[in-house]
């Protein structure tokens, strides 16, 4: 079967093999907006504003083929994914609205007992509201790393990035998460089968992407550079993105006996978890669309405490979140 025929990128409302349906209600997904800006209000009082755009449901190649340079075994066998329509954050999530989080939700004035057992309702999905969130034990240094409020948020574990979801869920009404790695690279695609997404030729990321070349050893502002094709600001570079999957390198060889796979979340277990789009120190072969990367023992050595904080990767300046959200009004069959 020829490129040109498995790669389908559709607008919404997305059916993918029939398997995609979409629930007959009013807010059908024809009408839903293309993009929106959600506003958080703070313990202060003070609003942040961050944009969602519509990223249309369909099937592509996940992975990447077996001669791109660069390309190693845990991107491969490229496979058929089929996704539902989400929406995504324009931009990684900045220290702004990551500060407000914490701010709102540190437990260091709570007795460690009743913190534990607030976090545990909250995972089972209690309806308790946002002041009954567990949120991070203070961090040991400071949390911005001397970086300003529009640059990205970092130094979070998947845990912390996974509660941050919980709490802005809480303040919105909507229901914000991790992307699944499948819909990152879908986004980061952004329709396209090339190397980076907006073509083949590294001497272009400059354009696109803080990173070795362009970044100073540091991370940059949010939306300082162009974005992709799909209005996605820092796909690549700036900060790795953490995403929802448990990482395998096994995990493409599973997906690819289902065909297609249809919305994939990973393994259901594992150790770690994955993360996406390289950071400001990355080389362009790294920022490849089909990279993977996932937690290594390293990313903990700033971290003094026996045990290592469930919360925080201390000093590491390179991690971050960007924030998708299911709609709710997309049924699957």
């Amino acid at each position: 079967m020829s490129m040109r025929r498995i790669l389908i990128y559709v607008a919404v409302p997305a059916i993918c093999f029939g398997i995609m349906t979409v629930a007959s209600t009013p807010a059908s997904q024809d009408k839903l907006p293309k993009k929106y800006t959600e506003a958080i209000t703070t313990k202060s009082g003070e609003k942040i504003g961050f944009e969602m755009v519509l990223i249309g449901g369909g099937s592509f190649l996940m992975g990447s083929p077996a001669g791109q340079a660069g390309r190693k075994d845990d991107e491969g066998p490229q496979h058929e994914v089929c996704l539902k329509p989400f929406y995504l954050c324009t931009t990684e999530t900045t220290i702004e609205l990551f500060l407000a989080y914490y701010e709102e939700t540190v437990s260091a004035e709570k007795d460690p007992f009743a913190a534990e057992e607030e976090e545990k309702k909250t995972e089972q999905g209690s309806e308790a509201d946002v002041d009954a969130i567990t949120g991070p034990t203070p961090v040991y240094g400071e949390l911005t790393m001397g970086y300003g409020k529009k640059h990205p948020g970092m130094g979070m574990t998947w845990h912390n990035a996974m509660t941050f979801c919980k709490w802005l869920s809480k303040k919105s009404g909507k229901q914000y998460r991790l992307p699944t790695e499948a819909e990152w690279e879908y986004a980061c695609r952004a329709g396209s089968t090339s190397v980076f997404g907006f073509g083949d030729d590294p001497k272009q990321l400059k354009d696109y992407a803080w990173y070795e070349e362009t970044a100073d050893f540091e991370t940059n502002e949010v939306t300082r550079k162009k974005p992709n094709a799909w209005g996605l600001y820092d796909m690549l570079g700036n900060v790795r993105e953490w995403v929802y999957d448990f990482y395998s390198s096994a995990a493409y060889k599973e997906a690819a006996e289902k065909k297609p796979a249809i919305n994939p979340k990973g393994p259901k277990t594992g150790t770690v978890h994955v993360a996406r789009g390289g950071d400001y120190n990355s080389s362009a072969e790294e920022l490849r669309c089909a990279v993977r990367s996932f937690e290594e023992k390293w990313w903990r050595s700033g971290d003094p405490q026996i045990p290592k904080s469930k919360w925080w990767l201390p000093e590491m300046d390179f991690i971050g979140i960007r924030v998708a959200r299911t709609i709710e009004t997309c049924t699957q069959k």
